[in-house]
């Protein structure tokens, strides 16, 4: 895992060598363990890199790396799991470069120089971001991974065009301009994150998962290409949907996921995985157990506040598996320490709050591994939210109420404080289903309050991933931008709501936030994440099962939990689905109130003329009395506040 940054254009001259200099300083936390810088000799172009050695720790890694045959030279960050076959493939074509060391990125560059940079990345399995220059075309590539794993920024500001793992690589441009985009500002309001390909910065966009970039010199109007789109995935998975047995899919499944399990286990250095005791982590750690010979290393955070720990889950989990397990549990003032560095840890406003103890168990982990693996991707790929398997049958009961009477009903529900909510959770808890039951109840049953008022299952959907419902209200002078969620022409072509939704979730929810979340935690203190269940190969498998083996008997994830049945006692995994979260809701009404109120402090919000205050004292004020929870807008505001105050 690394950083690469770089620029074309701008006619800098000597200086280039200095500005990317002070860019790939950024990124050190990135790559700390190495740096490199080329430029063109005849071409306005400069590439940077800073190396997290993971394969080849020897100096033939070295980056920025020229090919053999010097046409191209490339800055690389990620994985390719498969370089190995990839060489012997090219080995199998009588191509026979005189191999330097043995790093992924050494094996690509071989790739482009025989099939091109398209034809190339096609053949990967693997996580990445890259810059590839073209000597003989005189072109800037930018490529990204198929699910969106690693970040890469680009765009013109004035006539110099910037790249960058991190904006904050962007911003030591002299050329940069630092204009916040307001329109995407609506978009931290919406869905907690800024939804690509917008960033917070006009003219700066983050390039689409899938997609390859093509810059020549002379034109100011990139090209890009799709070279892998979820959306044919989906639609041709979906067409062709699995026929075998329950029992021929688990050992499909099982095939495919330890396929992806071994080949991310390749590593030159320590490695481990996150463990929550959850279906998907639970999942990777049995399979990243049953192939290695020793006990692997598993890691834990524990909180005291109930309904948030998941600690004592994940340790009989990786007892009943035998890994090295470490569990680390942190005080809430610990936990309030980190939320002074999520400004710079994220670089644009970002806020989902369990970005918390992400990075909690990723400073952790990186005590003892320099890789670890984690079981995101499950839920958008097996139906894993509640949204999944209960949206539609909360749709047919409520669609026969009028909608006035839903909206009367809506009303009343939202007036209940959110302390009644939960007691009376409690008392019924003894009488409810386990597989009825959840964690954070006045929170679901907000949501589905809001769902009443719904005139359409689409717009139940938008209702349950939206936070502020008219965010264009709280941005001064702006318009919410067009989304992968509001396009009607991206939606893919799927008969079930629940599909559907599980490809929402995929073009937008998983990039923009799950995978966002976690490699800038983890990269913040310089641990690379990898992520079996978005193996592509894992992913066009999914999408050819029919749904009654991901939702069955009312619940999610069935064939993927079958599966680690096979590892695991069904008893130390059948409980409520948890959330990885911190108390945020009595944290902002205790120790973080007056933190929170310097920032929402009206006057201030006038002054600096990007937010609408009223709307936001009145949901301040609320939740302090108690009447209601507004943690996740008020959240919303407090991330956009403190970024705006480190800049």
């Amino acid at each position: 895992m690394c950083g690469i940054a770089g620029f074309y254009a701008g006619n800098l001259g000597s200086d280039s060598i200095g500005i990317c200099k002070n860019m790939i300083r950024k990124l050190h936390h990135r790559g700390p363990d190495d740096s490199g810088i080329w430029v063109s000799d005849v071409a306005d172009v400069t590439l940077g890199h800073a190396r997290l050695s993971i394969q080849d720790l020897s100096s033939a890694g070295h980056q920025p790396m020229s090919s053999s045959c010097n046409r191209y030279v490339i800055v690389f960050n990620g994985e390719i799991y498969n370089h190995i076959e990839i060489r012997e493939e090219l080995s199998s074509i009588n191509f026979s470069p005189k191999w330097i060391g043995h790093s992924d990125t050494e094996t690509l560059l071989a790739a482009i120089s025989i099939w091109g940079v398209d034809e190339s990345i096609k053949r990967c399995v693997g996580m990445f971001a890259f810059a590839v220059w073209d000597n003989e075309k005189n072109e800037l590539i930018l490529g990204r991974d198929r699910l969106g794993e690693k970040p890469l920024y680009y765009g013109w500001q004035g006539n110099t065009f910037l790249f960058g793992s991190e904006l904050k690589a962007l911003r030591e441009h002299p050329a940069f301009l630092n204009d916040i985009n307001r329109d995407a500002l609506c978009l931290l309001f919406r869905h907690n994150v800024i939804s690509s390909p917008h960033s917070i910065y006009k003219g700066i966009y983050k390039l689409l998962p899938g997609t390859v970039l093509y810059l020549r010199k002379g034109s100011n109007e990139p090209v890009i290409k799709t070279y892998w789109n979820i959306k044919s995935v989906a639609e041709t998975g979906s067409s062709n949907i699995f026929l075998g047995s329950d029992k021929e899919a688990l050992l499909a499944l099982e095939q495919v996921m330890s396929q992806a399990v071994s080949g991310q286990m390749i590593s030159d250095v320590p490695l481990g995985a996150f463990l929550s005791g959850g279906v998907d982590s639970s999942i990777v750690t049995s399979l990243m157990q049953a192939n290695s010979s020793t006990p692997i290393k598993t890691f834990s955070i524990g909180f005291d506040e109930q309904g948030y720990n998941e600690a004592e889950h994940a340790k009989i989990v990786a007892k009943h598996l035998g890994t090295e397990h470490t569990e680390l549990y942190v005080s809430s003032s610990e936990t309030l320490d980190v939320i002074p560095k999520l400004a710079t840890m994220f670089d644009e406003p970002f806020s989902d709050s369990s970005q918390i103890p992400t990075y909690l168990v990723s400073s952790m982990a990186k005590h003892h591994v320099t890789v670890a693996l984690s079981g995101d991707g499950g839920d958008e790929l097996f139906a894993g939210y509640n949204r999944h398997f209960r949206a539609k049958s909360i749709w047919k009961r409520i669609s026969y109420l009028p909608l006035p009477m839903r909206k009367l009903m809506s009303n009343m529900m939202l007036m209940i404080p959110p302390q009644m909510w939960d007691h009376l959770y409690r008392m019924l808890t003894p009488i409810i289903p386990s597989h009825l039951q959840f964690n954070l109840p006045d929170d679901k049953i907000r949501k589905f309050a809001e769902v009443l008022s719904v005139e359409s299952p689409e717009s139940m959907y938008r209702s349950l991933v939206s936070h502020w419902k008219y965010p264009e209200n709280i941005v001064l002078g702006s318009k919410e931008p067009i989304t992968v969620l509001t396009d009607n022409s991206m939606y893919a072509d799927l008969s079930d709501f629940e599909n559907k939704m599980m490809f929402q979730d995929m073009v937008s929810y998983l990039p923009d936030d799950v995978l966002t979340k976690v490699d800038r935690a983890a990269m913040s203190v310089s641990l690379e994440t990898r992520v079996p269940m978005l193996d592509h190969r894992v992913v066009e498998f999914a999408w050819q099962l029919p749904l009654n083996m991901k939702i069955r008997n009312g619940e999610g994830k069935w064939l993927l939990k079958q599966l680690l049945y096979k590892y695991v006692p069904k008893k130390l995994i059948d409980r409520p689905k948890m959330g990885f979260g911190v108390p945020i809701d009595s944290w902002l009404r205790g120790p973080l109130r007056d933190w929170a109120e310097s920032l929402l402090n009206e006057n201030r919000l006038r002054h600096e003329g990007y937010l609408n205050p009223a709307p936001i004292r009145k949901k301040w004020e609320e939740h302090l009395s108690g009447k209601r929870n507004w943690q996740y807008h008020i959240w919303d505001v407090l991330m956009f506040q403190q970024w705006l105050e480190a800049q």
